[in-house]
């Protein structure tokens, strides 16, 4: 009986031991293989995607995907990925929309782009002061970035970053590198101004520098659906030599919305009614200026 146990314990370990590994590790690969798979085929889940010859917006369209398409994945590239359709034809699209299962309010050229909002100051650097030296421009340009985030997500299905979403300083070198290194299309940095006396100016200024590249273009047409119903004065469009615009190698501009020692401009500056005028704007310009853009590189 012993040597029986033993003769069948040798064949469990020569044929069934050997035999278990190979099915689990059969099981692992085809479980591995469906994961990929699947993450290479994506179903569009909105309608109107715009797909481009290349990984941007600046290529040429080839044609717009409709919901409850089957696509096939085939590279992907700084938030693009390349897509083959059922009828074998190829093109780029965003990967934040086909991703996407809400419909786009305003789907557009703003709802491809990458978009880097800066709210000036943060952390250590408080930026200017109220009147009464108890409230930061830190806090209220970050107030600010995020009602337009919000929008530009909701509304224009955007693809958002933030140079910074909490409290917390990011040196001013590093913030134009920020929209280089993740290839965004445009720049938008919020302040709120200051002078040298309290209640000795008063206004909103669209600030650009490198006119060349398209910032002052932006500059002008977020300016220009600032103008019909502002309620402080809209004093129009500068040159401003500011680090991060001056350094930054995409569409950039800082928009000084009212002066924080002025107890009129302030506010306003602080009242929520004013941040969402500003938030509901500041994208209507953005979306002027690329449709702008894609007409004279046609």
């Amino acid at each position: 009986m012993k040597r029986l146990i033993q003769i069948m314990w040798q064949w469990v370990m020569h044929f069934w031991v050997p035999l278990a590994i190979t099915v689990g590790m059969l099981s692992v690969a085809i479980s591995f293989t469906i994961v990929l798979l699947v993450k290479q085929q994506s179903t569009v889940q909105i309608p109107n995607i715009t797909i481009r010859t290349g990984a941007g917006i600046k290529y040429a369209e080839v044609g717009v995907l409709k919901r409850g398409e089957h696509l096939n994945i085939l590279k992907r590239s700084h938030g693009w990925v390349q897509v083959r359709r059922e009828d074998e034809t190829t093109g780029w699209a965003p990967s934040w929309l086909l991703n996407r299962k809400t419909p786009v309010k305003y789907m557009g050229s703003l709802s491809e782009a990458t978009v880097v909002l800066d709210p000036g100051h943060g952390g250590s650097d408080s930026g200017a002061l109220s009147i009464d030296q108890k409230h930061f421009e830190k806090n209220y340009t970050l107030q600010l970035a995020q009602r337009v985030k919000t929008v530009l997500e909701k509304d224009y299905g955007t693809h958002v970053i933030m140079t910074r979403s909490t409290d917390h300083i990011v040196y001013l070198s590093k913030i134009p590198k920020i929209a280089e290194q993740k290839q965004a299309d445009l720049f938008i940095s919020f302040h709120f101004d200051s002078a040298p006396e309290n209640n000795e100016a008063s206004g909103y200024t669209a600030y650009y520098y490198n006119a060349g590249n398209g910032s002052k273009s932006l500059a002008q047409n977020i300016n220009n659906v600032m103008k019909p119903a502002m309620p402080i004065t809209n004093k129009g469009v500068e040159v401003g030599d500011f680090w991060v615009i001056h350094h930054n190698t995409v569409p950039a501009v800082l928009l000084e919305n009212g002066y924080i020692n002025s107890a009129k401009d302030f506010s306003y500056i602080r009242s929520a009614k004013y941040q969402k005028y500003i938030a509901k704007k500041v994208p209507m310009g953005l979306q002027n200026y690329l449709t702008q853009a894609a007409k004279s590189n046609q």
